[in-house]
């Protein structure tokens, strides 16, 4: 049935797979979206109910293929003799072998830095952060949650512009680059660690300490659906 949302999601992925071989010539434009209705058969009323936006909706698409791909390959994987950092670094790197298509990838952030797709763009890089954090097993539930996809869409979307720009072997000057940030990340990190370790500073970092571990993430407080709240001074009520 193609108007269950299982059956549009499916007619959107065909429209996908025609619209990638047109798309590093007309970009994610309605040219673009009229040509994979085309070439997929697709009715085109129905076309339109699976992507109202058109090719925005089929660009949206292409990212979250790359997501899901990114986190197929890492479930896969023996992560277990691996440092933390590596484990990133690897699933940044699964996301970028996802996306088979270079020039799609390109006119995809053409697309996302127009003001009217913008937020679109960052909130696609942010889930990006946000399922690698959650493929690796991260269990944070304060504003740890924030920062740390946070940082990682920051590395994330740095990487993926100097990838656009390598033509080194094996893209070997990107992972060199994907290294470097991470390793800046870590550095901060480890700064963090040795102020709230050290004894002249500790006692300054007790209040935002506390007001950091009152924040909780959005999973962890769905009723109220804002992007983050911070822990009631009284019990709630039952």
């Amino acid at each position: 049935m193609t108007d269950t949302p299982q059956g549009l999601d499916a007619i959107k992925q065909e429209l996908l797979d025609a619209a990638l071989i047109h798309v590093p010539f007309d970009g994610w434009s309605e040219a673009a979206f009229c040509a994979a209705i085309a070439d997929s058969g697709v009715d085109a009323t129905v076309a339109r109910a699976a992507c109202p936006r058109g090719a925005v909706d089929l660009a949206v698409a292409y990212h979250l293929r790359g997501d899901d791909e990114m986190v197929r390959r890492l479930t896969e994987t023996d992560l277990s003799a691996m440092r933390f950092r590596d484990r990133v670094a690897l699933a940044v790197r699964y996301r970028l072998d996802a996306a088979e298509d270079k020039e799609a990838v390109r006119r995809g952030a053409t697309l996302f830095a127009l003001p009217p797709y913008a937020a679109e763009g960052s909130r696609l890089v942010w889930g990006t952060a946000d399922r690698i954090w959650t493929a690796l097993g991260d269990s944070s539930d304060d504003v740890n949650w924030y920062t740390k996809r946070a940082s990682l869409a920051a590395v994330y979307g740095a990487t993926v512009l100097y990838w656009l720009g390598d033509e080194s072997p094996g893209h070997a000057e990107t992972d060199a680059f994907l290294d470097r940030r991470i390793g800046d990340v870590m550095q901060v990190e480890k700064v963090k660690a040795q102020v709230n370790k050290a004894w002249v500073l500790k006692p300054l970092m007790l209040g935002p300490n506390w007001l950091a571990r009152q924040i909780r993430p959005p999973h962890l407080r769905p009723e109220r659906r804002l992007p983050g709240s911070v822990r009631p001074c009284l019990p709630e009520r039952t």
